[in-house]
């Protein structure tokens, strides 16, 4: 088993940044955010797997960077200029697998964290 605790969630207004941080209990190869708000389907945000390879969504390319440190088991969320339409409850999640953009565009991973809240004001 894989725990994952999110955290660095906070309310911001439009053009801020904030970043979230993920402990995990042990390593995995691949490791992504994803977020949810109401109304709207669970979008993979961001993924990293074991050596580095990333993938974003479209949506945050360019404002989001996603990072790992290994020696810490954590999984980072850099996230600028943040828009309200960012606003989302914020998982993280581990996979032991291979695949890792694949994983982060179907949601396929074995271990999610709770969330952290998100929310950006105008």
């Amino acid at each position: 088993q894989v725990q994952l605790v999110e955290s660095g969630g906070d309310s911001v207004q439009a053009g801020g940044s904030l970043r979230l941080s993920c402990v995990a209990s042990r390593s995995t190869y691949c490791m992504a955010w994803f977020r949810q708000s109401p109304g709207k389907e669970r979008e993979g945000v961001a993924s990293i797997d074991y050596y580095g390879v990333l993938s974003y969504a479209d949506s945050v390319k360019g404002r989001f960077t996603i990072s790992r440190d290994h020696f810490k088991n954590t999984l980072y969320l850099q996230m600028n200029t943040l828009q309200p339409e960012d606003t989302a409850l914020y998982s993280c999640a581990a996979d032991g697998g291979s695949d890792c953009e694949w994983r982060r565009l179907h949601g396929r991973f074995d271990y999610w964290g709770q969330g952290t809240q998100v929310t950006v004001s105008s």
